[in-house]
């Protein structure tokens, strides 16, 4: 095989893997409940009357509801498929009432030279400016579940993620409905 060979194998192979990375790097997932609620009681959920709402801090161009119309129905059929193999059954006057948020903002990590390491002189390290020798700009969303009893908040689970923007419309479905079973995976919490 020769050099050239090997090497277009190699670009091909490293464009492969690349291609397939997933469009989230992982999820992060945080859940709070109030513990003096009764869980076990409530046996029915329903929708809020808004059902949720999208949030979006991107560019000016952003379209929250055009947003809105592609996940709703994807957060409402995950979060129905959850609640059913938990044993929860959909009724409209439900004691447990389920509103949903997506947010979705741009974040940013910089670091500068010296950040970690003061200029002292003392220690053979000479004096420099700061300078960002780091900066890292990355899609952020959150797609944040809220369950109420008699309008009071009494369990809240946060699905955090680095995404991809250009997502196709598969991977995205596929992203938010795996958010959601992990946020509801322990649900309804144990006392």
């Amino acid at each position: 095989m020769t050099k050239f060979t090997t090497a277009t194998t190699r670009l091909a192979l490293f464009v492969a893997v690349a291609a397939a990375a997933p469009a989230v790097l992982a999820i992060d997932v945080k859940i709070n409940h109030d513990k003096a609620f009764d869980f076990k009681a409530a046996q029915t959920w329903t929708w809020s009357a808004q059902r949720g709402d999208v949030k979006m801090a991107l560019t000016q161009s952003d379209d929250p509801q055009a947003m809105r119309k592609i996940a709703e129905p994807i957060v409402m059929s995950a979060v129905s498929s959850e609640m059913t193999k938990r044993g929860l059954k959909q009724a409209p006057d439900a004691p447990l009432v389920v509103t949903y948020y997506i947010l979705l903002t741009l974040t940013e990590s910089s670091q500068s030279v010296g950040q970690f390491l003061p200029a002292v002189t003392q220690w053979g390290v000479p004096p420099y400016s700061p300078a960002t020798q780091s900066l890292e700009m990355m899609n952020h969303g959150s797609l944040v579940l809220d369950i109420t009893a008699k309008d009071v908040i009494v369990w809240r689970g946060v699905a955090d993620a680095k995404i991809k923007r250009e997502t196709e419309n598969p991977n995205r479905e596929k992203l938010i409905r795996e958010a959601v079973r992990d946020l509801l995976k322990d649900f309804p919490p144990r006392r």
